[in-house]
């Protein structure tokens, strides 16, 4: 199970999987606790399967912390709005994209959430508020599943080491992909012109100029020889 402790003195431990969100939010209350990866299935799924056995199921500790805030409402008068505050630290392990090796991910989560009673709510919010989402309240709010959602979203686009300490033979190879033939043009614009090659021209040109025993046969290089036959 996920742990958690409280503060503000609630009278009976609360479970994060069964939040009342708006008492909680009304009363200004805050959670603290612990999440193991093992516990987010969709989080599970993207740890790679050679990841080192005893790192893989890694901890996030989270806090979630309820206030209010007094905003106009339809009629004309200022209610109490509630909102919820979630951070959430911790690491997981991915598949580097450049090296395909395991690596750990850090996670920094800290949003800010505007919680309405209904999904008509939550259309009608305006899209211009940057820093605050919207989320659907209930009296059985998942907070572990929020969680999870924003791990979710803070995946890299492109898992990947900063520094890979290897780069996979069928990279560096190029027969899975463009990045050995990238280095190749790399070298060759480096390397500057090409090295010097044979012109077949004037080998040509040699040949020409002997006869078929490889002895000069004395011809002339502009003479015409349109008399043969064709």
């Amino acid at each position: 199970m996920t742990h958690s402790t409280q503060h503000k003195g609630t009278p009976a431990p609360v479970d994060p999987r069964q939040l009342d969100l708006f008492e909680f939010a009304r009363s200004g209350r805050q959670f603290a606790g612990v999440v193991r990866v093992s516990q987010l299935p969709r989080m599970l799924n993207e740890v790679p399967a050679d990841a080192p056995a005893d790192q893989r199921d890694t901890t996030f500790t989270w806090q979630a912390e309820g206030s209010t805030q007094p905003e106009l409402q339809d009629d004309g008068t200022e209610g109490p709005q509630p909102y919820l505050r979630l951070a959430v630290h911790g690491s997981a392990w991915l598949e580097c994209q450049r090296c395909l090796a395991p690596y750990e991910q850090a996670f920094n989560v800290d949003a800010i959430y505007r919680i309405v009673g209904t999904e008509a709510e939550a259309e009608e919010f305006p899209l211009d508020e940057d820093e605050v989402d919207v989320i659907v309240g209930s009296r059985q709010f998942d907070l572990v599943e929020l969680i999870e959602e924003e791990l979710l979203l803070s995946l890299p686009l492109v898992p990947k080491h900063e520094i890979c300490p290897d780069v996979h033979e069928s990279l560096t190879s190029g027969a899975a992909g463009t990045e050995g033939s990238d280095e190749q043009d790399e070298a060759d614009e480096k390397g500057g012109a090409e090295p010097d090659r044979p012109n077949p021209f004037a080998v040509l040109q040699g040949l020409k100029s002997k006869g078929p025993d490889g002895s000069d046969d004395g011809s002339d290089d502009g003479s015409d020889n349109s008399g043969g036959k064709h």
